[in-house]
């Protein structure tokens, strides 16, 4: 199970990001749109130096990645990357758009369940048979909504892990989260 961390997009004083980075994630998403480029260039390698194992990615920063050396996470509305120039993320809000989308390393698709101003959710069967029609390649994440109540409900062969904004970024002891996720999912 691929668990990303999704920055809130509203600055790290407040969240504590050592503990995020050692709670048992895989992979943390900066979303910082406030933040000018050598800021955020600065708070990648920050991320970089304090877990080296943790997989990056940028939020709408080509320059930022290619700077970096990390992922790059284009969101609805980005402009067209050409492939191979750097590790790719896209959203999944339509099931037209998996076509499309399908060349990147990693989809992230929802909502799943309920989110506040993110549109209808998806919910469990969707999920499912969407998952089903998904040929083998990118990595496949959940996204909106999870908490590790509604977490097992996801499983799927095709599916490879959850990304989670609130679940670990407003609380005190991100890594209780990621191991009550993990024993959901059987981990």
């Amino acid at each position: 199970m691929f668990i990303l961390a999704i920055s809130p997009g509203r600055g790290f004083d407040h969240i504590p990001l050592k503990a995020v980075l050692n709670s048992g994630i895989h992979g943390l998403m900066l979303r910082e749109k406030q933040l000018e480029a050598g800021a955020l260039l600065a708070l990648v390698r920050q991320v970089q130096d304090i877990a080296p194992q943790i997989e990056v990615w940028v939020n709408g920063r080509l320059d930022v990645a290619l700077a970096a050396e990390c992922g790059l996470h284009a969101p609805e509305t980005y402009p067209e990357v050409p492939p191979g120039l750097q590790p790719l993320s896209r959203p999944i809000h339509s099931e037209e758009q998996i076509p499309s989308r399908s060349k990147c390393q990693q989809l992230l698709l929802g909502p799943i369940f309920t989110v506040p101003g993110k549109g209808a959710p998806w919910g469990v069967e969707q999920l499912h048979r969407v998952l089903d029609e998904i040929p083998a390649g990118p990595r496949i994440l959940a996204l909106g909504g999870i908490n590790p109540e509604n977490s097992a409900a996801l499983r799927h062969p095709r599916l490879d892990g959850i990304a989670l904004i609130r679940a670990l970024m407003d609380i005190p002891e991100p890594s209780r989260v990621v191991d009550a996720f993990r024993r959901s999912w059987g981990c």
